[in-house]
């Protein structure tokens, strides 16, 4: 006897029949679906690997490398042609620990198009702004530890059901003679289809905070090439340690949001609108495995560590700085001594 598994058409994990809903459920990315979305979304399937990816996957195995932080536990993939490497977490030298598996491969990359010249500069006019922050923080030791990083994204296009019903309201007040007049009337307004949100990001490293990330997007996907090996000549890589599953709920909220505005937006000429209904489920999602330059940096204050972070492809930067309490402290008897010598200025000229 065949058993016959069904795959999340999100996350690819198993799927379960819940007797109680009746329904195929997903206990990673918590998709549900009915039998017969099941049996349409599943109908065009395959299941064999072209000839050509297996190739791919195993030139990426036999030229990349994979060093790990004994500090911190970072694994950081590089080319074959590095031989000692450093953590740009924690600073700390890496080991080589072996070759990477060919099934982490990325299916597109993003080169840089800034220099690290570009990235210096853009740190230090960002920099320059920020007065109480410690000295050590904009000295050659520390911009010498800005890396070229390459970040692992998954990158999802989501098919998304919509069904949206709302009371819309128009208003019209008028007075005639001694009276006024109040007219309202109700409409329902309905939308209901699907569409397609396209290139929605989600980082798959665990170390690099997803707020940051989040800060210098967007990156512009007319530039995405085939994934090279020649891309990570003279930078570094994350290897992913987050897979689809664990990224789909942050998908899924971004997806539903844009989704939700959209839709919004198509409604216009009412005085108010109140949803009554307004659900926007994702049918099935395409993913894509793709490697976006970063410029990092991070520095340890105070056994605090702080992340900054340049796109390296747009020159849009983020992070926060750290703050030093003595510099803020001795501006501050600064300012308070300039304002005792003004009001003794002032008390003497009034005497």
């Amino acid at each position: 006897m065949e058993s016959v598994e069904y795959k999340c058409p999100n996350c690819m994990a198993d799927l379960k029949f819940n007797p109680a809903s009746q329904k195929l459920e997903c206990e990673y990315c918590l998709s549900t679906f009915t039998a017969e979305e099941i049996k349409e979304l599943c109908a065009e399937t395959e299941n064999s690997i072209p000839q050509e990816t297996i190739q791919l996957q195993e030139d990426f195995e036999n030229h990349t490398h994979l060093y790990r932080c004994k500090s911190c536990g970072a694994e950081i993939m590089a080319d074959d042609q590095q031989t000692a490497t450093f953590c740009y977490y924690c600073h700390n030298p890496v080991i080589l620990a072996g070759k990477m598996g060919g099934n982490f491969k990325p299916d597109k990359v993003i080169g840089f198009k800034l220099t690290k010249e570009n990235a210096l500069d853009l740190f230090k006019k960002w920099a320059g702004k920020r007065w109480f922050v410690p000295k050590e923080f904009k000295s050659m030791q520390q911009l010498e530890k800005m890396t070229g990083l390459y970040v692992p994204f998954w990158v999802a296009d989501c098919n998304i059901n919509i069904d949206y019903h709302a009371v819309g309201k128009k208003i019209r007040s008028w007075t005639s003679g001694n009276y006024h007049y109040t007219e309202t009337q109700e409409y329902d307004v309905i939308r209901r289809g699907s569409l397609t949100t396209r290139g929605i990001p989600a980082d798959g490293e665990t170390k690099i905070d997803d707020l940051l990330m989040e800060s210098i997007e967007p990156y512009d996907y007319r530039a995405l090439k085939d994934f090279s090996m020649s891309y990570l000549s003279g930078f570094y890589a994350d290897k992913y340690d987050v897979d689809k599953a664990a990224v789909f709920p942050r998908i899924s909220v971004r997806a539903s949001q844009a989704t939700a505005s959209l839709i919004r937006d198509s409604v216009k000429g009412y005085s108010s609108v109140s949803p009554k209904i307004e659900q926007y489920k994702i049918m099935h999602t395409n993913w894509s495995y793709i490697l976006l330059p970063v410029w990092f940096m991070s520095y340890k204050y105070k056994d605090k560590m702080y992340e900054f972070a340049i796109n390296g492809q747009t020159g849009k930067l983020a992070g926060t700085p750290p703050l030093s309490k003595g510099r803020l402290w001795l501006a501050c008897l600064g300012l308070g001594a300039a304002v005792a010598v003004v009001c003794a200025a002032i008390g003497g000229a009034i005497l």
